[in-house]
């Protein structure tokens, strides 16, 4: 649910936009990324929503230790960090350097889109845009490995819609919709309404990072295996219970290896910002202009301390807290969902009779939650076709339906039919967290978020360490506290190590980089702007405050946040650090 055990949450795409938002890798269920969360079908599949993937979601960096979905890292990770960390960008010399400039100069091969791998998550072709632009997509070349760019190298997914006014357009305006481990291939066509207006200038491009749906992906369970993995008990209670959760974690990190083992080194944020910066010079433009939301905050922040001087305009929305380590992140998250759940309450107790839930307070309605989850651990209840609906996937979906305000009367009922025994709804915001189609066909977005979580995280929690933290994180959150303590195992039995404690975003001499944060935010909470504004230095970071609920701010519909971001991307206004927009 909630989060991997380095906190970003996994996830798919997320209603309002995803901190590393997503369930721990370990844990069965974790709500999804990074990204407007798809919505739910009554027969198990899900519709996509326009809006982004949150990334990291209910776990964002929470779960503790993937990140929603965390795992993964390499022995030759930490060398990438030394020696492909420079701040200007260059790779290095003698053949290597040359590789560099080669791949620059690659062209790309734009031809009509498919339709979404299953990897992608499925679906159709997608269709053109209004005045009939047509969506184009192509491959590019970049080193598997890149401490060592003369070697061996992989292809990633690219997608984009031109701009409207090519006589007056300023460039790309690359995205990253969070996760990690959302396909950029797959959402930003269904969320592309929302940033029409951004298109009158810039073309629209997203990509699949590393590991990610068409871009060399992660594999691990196979669909059967994961409807069985997603349903465990992810909050054991007694030593037997214990056990079996610890196997299954192992049963999956092992699954990984076995599926993607020689990948698993490469997947991590590091080297998917070296990717953008190769990326910007392939579609011929001198800066790099970025939108990332959520998991896309922090790499986008990775990006510009990597690479300070080629930032154009970038925004950041649904920031993650680069400052927090895997279990601070989980704990945040914690308690952005419990803050998100008592705003859900408070709003069901007020409307009065018309509300569905038992209570006349939101104490009372976290109450009939909480009881319904001890029930459903001893007597899961139907759910979609011969599925159950288990404890762990009621709590993933009640996580899932915080991240839009929009999603709150499918929680309301959600619960209520859960309540007398009926499981479909809840089942399928699970499904749609985690993403599963109606066809039982899972994207790869948990794997490759377990598979960046551990690598780009060093936190490893042994059983006894996660159980330590439990009382914490259960004062933190009644609800979601033992699900995100106990995601802290995520990377345990992840085959290659991590990279760092928390990124380094530090970005002297950057342009403006516009930092929103939302005070309703469940999945990257609020505090995680200012921190993301400090850590990126004097002068750079530009905090934009958006007093509103859900994941995400600039789709939120509100009129303030939009003007602001449309006049400094397009026009390059930057509003005053400190707005705030009600």
């Amino acid at each position: 649910m909630p989060t991997t055990p380095t906190g970003r949450p996994a996830a798919g795409p997320d209603p309002g936009g995803d901190g590393r938002d997503t369930d721990p890798p370990g844990s069965p269920g974790a709500p999804g990324p990074h990204r407007d969360a798809p919505a739910p079908a009554r027969d198990g599949g899900t519709r996509r929503a326009s809006g982004t993937v949150h990334s990291r979601g209910p776990g964002h960096r929470g779960a503790a230790a993937r990140r929603a979905g965390t795992l993964l890292a390499a022995a030759t990770a930490t060398l990438l960090l030394v020696t492909a960390g420079c701040s200007d960008g260059d790779a290095g010399g003698g053949n290597g350097e040359q590789r560099d400039r080669d791949l620059g100069s690659q062209n790309l091969d734009w031809r009509p889109c498919p339709a979404p791998s299953e990897a992608e998550g499925g679906g159709t072709a997608p269709s053109p845009l209004p005045g009939g632009t047509p969506w184009e997509c192509s491959f590019m070349e970049v080193p598997r490995d890149w401490a060592k760019p003369d070697g061996e190298t992989i292809e990633l997914a690219l997608i984009r819609a031109k701009a409207r006014d090519q006589a007056d357009r300023i460039g790309s305006l690359i995205f990253n919709f969070g996760g990690p481990g959302g396909s950029g291939v797959s959402t930003l066509p269904a969320a592309a309404a929302d940033f029409e207006r951004l298109r009158a200038r810039y073309d629209l491009v997203s990509f699949d990072p590393r590991g990610v749906g068409r871009s060399q992906p992660v594999e691990c369970l196979d669909d059967q295996e994961l409807d069985e993995y997603y349903a465990q008990d992810a909050t054991p209670d007694d030593s037997a219970e214990e056990k079996a959760y610890s196997e299954n974690l192992n049963r999956y990190d092992s699954a990984c290896e076995e599926n993607s083992g020689p990948d698993l080194p490469y997947v991590g944020t590091t080297n998917a910002a070296r990717d953008m910066d190769l990326m910007r010079r392939v579609l011929g433009d001198d800066k790099l202009h970025y939108f990332g939301i959520s998991y896309g905050t922090e790499l986008g922040g990775v990006y510009a301390h990597l690479f300070p001087k080629n930032v154009g305009r970038a925004v950041f929305d649904a920031v993650v807290d680069p400052t927090s380590t895997a279990v601070e992140g989980s704990l945040g998250q914690a308690r952005g969902f419990q803050l998100a759940f008592t705003n859900f309450a408070e709003d069901c107790v007020a409307r009065g009779d018309a509300c569905q839930l038992p209570g006349s307070t939101p104490e009372e309605i976290q109450q009939f939650v909480l009881d319904l989850q001890n029930r459903l651990e001893k007597n899961p209840i139907p759910g979609i076709g011969d599925r159950e609906l288990t404890q762990t996937q009621a709590t993933n979906g009640i996580a899932q339906a915080l991240y839009s305000k929009e999603y709150w009367p499918l929680l309301e009922q959600g619960l209520d039919e859960a309540d007398g025994g009926d499981g479909s709804l809840l089942l399928a915001l699970s499904d749609a967290m985690n993403g599963r189609n109606r066809e039982g066909q899972y994207s790869n977005l948990q794997a490759a978020n377990a598979a960046i979580n551990c690598v780009d995280f060093k936190e490893r929690y042994s059983l006894d360490q996660a159980k330590a933290r439990l009382p914490e994180f259960r004062e933190a959150s009644p609800i979601f506290g033992d699900y995100l303590g106990w995601g802290l195992m995520g990377c345990n039995h992840w085959p290659v190590p991590g990279q760092w404690e928390t990124p380094d975003v530090s970005a002297p001499g950057a342009a403006p980089i516009l930092v929103i944060g939302n005070t309703g935010d469940p999945a990257t909470p609020y505090e995680g702007a200012r921190a993301m504004v400090e850590a990126l230095g004097k002068g750079v970071g530009v905090e934009l405050t958006y007093e509103g609920e859900g994941h995400g701010a600039y789709n939120s519909g509100n009129k303030c946040v939009a003007r602001a971001v449309d006049q400094y991307l397009l026009n390059g206004k930057v509003p005053a650090s400190g707005t705030v927009c009600r």
